[in-house]
This record gives structure tokens, sequence and C-alpha cells, in this order.
């Protein structure tokens, strides 16, 4: 069995990989939290120069909103690198999970204003509910990646359902 190094507080102890990656296995049926309609996982990425005004905005955002949030990560990136529809730019990332039902859904929309505001994105890898103007104002190189699309005869061979609510056709 391979193990990692996890740290609580000063002590460090070693534990599997499984659960140092995959915390929530340990809570048998974890995703129960959720109720039925399961839930909703909101990524996004703030830069460095805005990121403790972005993040409070966001949490204060969210306290008002009586919310429940049952996870949240926040994370610190590097520099982002040259791809077209990169996530990552030096700052800081938030994960949550919410569950999914429509008082969220308003909730997250305000959100992506906030994030959006600061100079963010949402991560497409986790979207779910991502507008077409959000998309084209988080990634301003979507435009890029269309041409590239169009030079190797992708359009309309391509698409998804996500592809198709932010215009990527």
């Amino acid at each position: 069995m391979q193990y990692g190094h996890a740290r609580q507080g000063r002590s460090t102890r070693c534990v599997s990989l499984q659960s140092f990656f995959y915390p929530l296995d340990a809570l048998d049926q974890w995703n129960r939290l959720y109720g039925a309609g399961g839930f909703v996982q909101y990524q996004c990425v703030v830069p460095q120069a805005a990121g403790r005004e972005a993040l409070r905005d966001i949490l204060e955002r969210i306290g008002q909103s009586g919310q429940g949030c049952f996870l949240a990560v926040l994370k610190k990136f590097g520099p982002a690198n040259g791809n077209h529809l990169s996530f990552p730019v030096l700052g800081y990332t938030l994960a949550l999970d919410f569950r999914a039902e429509p008082a969220v859904f308003a909730l997250l929309d305000q959100l992506d204003a906030i994030v959006l505001h600061h100079g963010g994105r949402l991560y497409l890898a986790k979207d779910a509910r991502m507008s077409a103007a959000s998309f084209r104002q988080g990634y301003p190189r979507w435009q890029e990646f269309e041409s590239v699309r169009a030079r190797w005869h992708a359009h309309g061979r391509f698409a998804s359902a996500q592809s198709r609510r932010l215009g990527l056709l």
C-alpha cells in the first residue's frame, strides 16, 4: 500500500493514498448529504491581485444567501499556461459543493457576476450551467480556440451539450 503525508495542526502522520486523495470516502454514502437531487460543484479562479476582495465578496454572498456549502477547497495557483482555454491564472481557485436546487442556481449566477467582475473565470471541466456570455468574458481567447477548430474542420463534428450552451458549435 502506498502512503502520503497529511498535516493536521503541527503534527504530521502517514495516511493511505486512498484516504488522502478521497477523504469523503471515509463517510459511508457521503453523496446522500445532498439529497435526491444531488449536488453541483462550482469552481472559479480569481487573479491574485483581486484575490482578497473577490474571495470576501464570494463568501459574503454565500453567507447572505443562506445556502449551505458542504465542502470548500481553496488553493493558490501559479502562472497561467499558453493554452487558449486554460483555467489557471496566477491567483486563487475556490471549489464549492452545493445541493442542486433552484435557489442555489440563482446564487451561482450571482457568484458568476462577482468572479467576472474581479477578472476571474469558471472551471469548464466542472461546469454544468455557465452562460455563453460568462464563458466569453472569462475566456478571452475563445475565438483563437474556435479558429483552431475551424482550421481542422471540427465545427459540427465534435459537440456536446456544454459546447452548444457556450456557443461553441
